[in-house]
């Protein structure tokens, strides 16, 4: 196999840190741009990422960092922070993913990689949603990482090698936030589900995620073509908390609240939290998550790619809680 210089943008990150171990252990050159060292600095350094400190708004030390390179992984984005001005979801997701393309062209870089979301679609109503399925965004953040793909396909349009992953709720080891919560509240064996639970959410492990940007650079089928990137299967939340509930060696029993009113106190609790740059305890984007459907086709990127979400729910949530335990989280 070739060995690269590949600059992994966001690369301390929860993603991106997983990604930049993996091309280490493949003998990869790796070259870090995040704007926060996240807890595997350290570690990536010991390994011998080269990790720079600074944003992708930075034209110059965006330049600095992709010249020489072979493969830009592009995983930076501002991510749903609810007190921060929409023009800083437009600087980072748009404009920063601007000036990595043009760096990537002014170098020759050989394959740029951009790592998007399946939010893009918004509430799935006819599931499972293939990638020609209408874009939907609900939120700003979805918004600017759709209107990143625009700007990838303005560079693919000028001949550049781009490719373009949406992936789906990312979750494992090393991942303090975004599944932890659940984990917590199916801990004592009683979840309260607002709403029926019959909506759908499609996990993605993330050793799954990190084959497919692997397979992103180096497939020519890969090129100038946007993927949906999951696991293969897509779950009820209902069924989805029972499995959670599993692994911690507890049989979950569900009770079910009506949605409306959950929903009218988050947003009653954002008009009185946001004006004063409170960060919310609860807010409308979280508490939807009980009511919309997340179920995508990932047949387009086995067929292309060779794609193969190997690691299973039950293998992936036994990882993650094992992690979660090991640090403390549980």
């Amino acid at each position: 196999m070739e060995t690269k210089r590949i600059l992994v943008t966001g690369g301390t990150g929860f993603t991106g840190g997983h990604l930049v171990r993996r091309l280490l252990s493949k003998g990869h050159e790796v070259i870090v741009l995040d704007n926060k060292k996240g807890i595997v600095y350290d570690e990536l350094e010991g390994l011998g990422a080269r990790i720079s400190i600074g944003s992708v708004t930075d034209k110059k030390l965006v330049e600095r960092l992709v010249e020489g390179c072979d493969t830009v992984q592009h995983l930076a984005a501002a991510f749903r922070e609810i007190n921060v001005s929409k023009s800083l979801y437009w600087d980072v997701n748009v404009n920063g993913t601007r000036n990595l393309l043009d760096a990537s062209q002014k170098y020759k870089v050989k394959r740029f990689v951009y790592c998007s979301t399946c939010g893009v679609h918004g509430d799935v109503k006819d599931p499972p949603a293939p990638e020609t399925a209408p874009i939907n965004p609900e939120d700003y953040y979805q918004y600017t990482k759709y209107e990143g793909e625009k700007v990838a396909q303005e560079f693919m349009k000028q001949g550049m090698k781009i490719s373009i992953l949406r992936p789906a709720a990312i979750y494992g080891p090393e991942d303090p936030e975004r599944w932890l919560m659940l984990f917590k509240r199916t801990a004592s064996g009683t979840f309260y589900m607002f709403g029926n639970g019959k909506a759908t959410y499609h996990p993605l492990y993330i050793d799954n995620l990190v084959d497919a940007f692997e397979l992103a650079m180096e497939k020519d089928a890969a090129i100038g073509q946007t993927y949906l990137i999951a696991d293969e299967k897509y779950y009820p939340l209902n069924d989805l908390v029972k499995e959670i509930g599993k692994v911690q060696g507890k049989e979950i029993r569900i009770m079910h609240l009506p949605f409306a009113p959950l929903w009218l106190a988050a947003a009653t609790v954002e008009l009185i939290c946001v004006p004063f740059k409170i960060t919310p305890p609860i807010f409308r984007r979280r508490v939807d998550w009980f009511r919309q459907n997340r179920a995508f086709d990932i047949s387009k990127a086995k067929r292309e790619l060779g794609y193969d979400p190997k690691v299973d729910l039950r293998t992936g949530l036994e990882r993650t809680a094992k992690w979660y335990k090991e640090f403390g989280y549980l």
